[in-house]
């Protein structure tokens, strides 16, 4: 059974974008902007609602921590990685003398177009270095 309670006119105002796609809305579901207005402000105030659009943020809030915590993981990894590999080079390479550092010099252009042609390969090929890194690794410290 229906309710034939009277209703009250309400007026407001509304950005010109959202009356057209209430227009636009109304008119393809065959209803009045009336009543697409009134449900969506029921909706809207519905403690059903309410809670929906809570879960909904917070399942947002959550994926967005979840990947905020793979950069940092990510980014630790990078840091990690050059950190080591400086270290590394700078403890085992020994300085060149300088015709040798002269030519190393010349060929510096060459060298460095074959390791971002190479590093182009990686990225696009895989695997990633963080795929190849556990996510715990406090067992296998040393």
């Amino acid at each position: 059974m229906t309710s034939h309670r009277k209703k009250t006119k309400f007026t407001v105002y509304l950005d010109p974008d959202i009356t057209q796609a209430l227009a636009n809305f109304a008119a393809r579901r065959d209803q009045s902007q009336s009543m697409i207005a009134e449900a969506a402000i029921a909706s809207f105030l519905s403690p059903d609602d309410a809670e929906r659009r809570e879960a909904i943020v917070a399942k947002r809030l959550d994926q967005l921590d979840r990947r905020m915590t793979r950069m940092e993981r990510d980014l630790g990894i990078a840091v990690e990685t050059l950190a080591v590999f400086v270290r590394f080079w700078i403890t085992t390479t020994p300085a060149l003398p300088d015709p040798a550092a002269q030519a190393a010099r010349a060929k510096s252009s060459e060298r460095y177009e074959a390791f971002i042609t190479a590093l182009g390969r990686r990225l696009a090929k895989g695997p990633k270095l963080r795929q190849e890194i556990p996510e715990d690794v406090s067992g296998s410290e040393t």
